[in-house]
């Protein structure tokens, strides 16, 4: 019914599982996956292209004045953003897209596109968010204090979403979202092409 694929924009605390969730929904229902572009170095084992499209700053900074990132920020000393150009070519060819960034980035995408759909990823307590970041074990307890004091402050914002998808069964997470993307994309905001082309088509048959 809809041609045009659907942005998602998804959003959680740092621990919810939002990487392995969309690289689940990436491998299971085909969705593309928006690459951000940065100015920093590569790490080891980063592909440009895939992992991110690494710039210059003098090419970042050209971008900007040219208005080609949906969103952008600076974080660190480098700029971090979201071309326009691959996503917009995706739509445009019926492909859905997860877009994975941050509650910043994901709020100022809304205001300017308020059809993408925005899902906020968390565990089903504070508690189990905790314990996440303490088994993954990649940092001390000084910076997961640091990370749940961040999260306090970005559970301001989760009203602010279209949907909250708790995270507890990553399975039952993976599908729930694939059903609302899916179900997102019958919004009559989304099908306008859609029903302009049965307007006309009633309006020619009744002439």
């Amino acid at each position: 019914m809809n041609k045009r694929g659907v942005l998602t924009v998804i959003s959680g605390f740092s621990g919810a599982g939002k990487g392995t969730l969309v690289k689940e929904l990436v491998r299971k229902y085909d969705y593309k996956l928006s690459v951000s572009a940065t100015t920093r170095q590569p790490r080891e084992g980063e592909c440009d292209g895939k992992d991110y499209f690494f710039l210059t700053t003098e090419k970042f900074e050209s971008m900007i004045e040219n208005g080609q990132f949906f969103e952008w920020a600076k974080y660190v000393g480098n700029y971090y953003g979201t071309p326009r150009e691959f996503v917009e070519q995706q739509l445009n060819e019926g492909n859905d897209v997860i877009l994975e960034i941050e509650i910043q980035g994901a709020l100022k995408m809304k205001e300017q596109f308020p059809d993408i759909l925005l899902l906020f990823i968390t565990p089903p307590n504070a508690e189990e968010l905790k314990n996440r970041l303490v088994r993954r074990n990649t940092e001390d307890m000084e910076t997961i204090t640091k990370r749940l004091k961040r999260a306090e402050e970005e559970a301001e914002f989760m009203d602010r979403y279209d949907y909250i998808d708790i995270n507890d069964d990553l399975d039952e997470c993976v599908q729930n979202t694939h059903t609302l993307i899916q179900n997102y994309k019958a919004k009559t905001s989304n099908c306008a092409d859609f029903i302009r082309e049965m307007q006309a088509q009633l309006k020619k048959l009744n002439q």
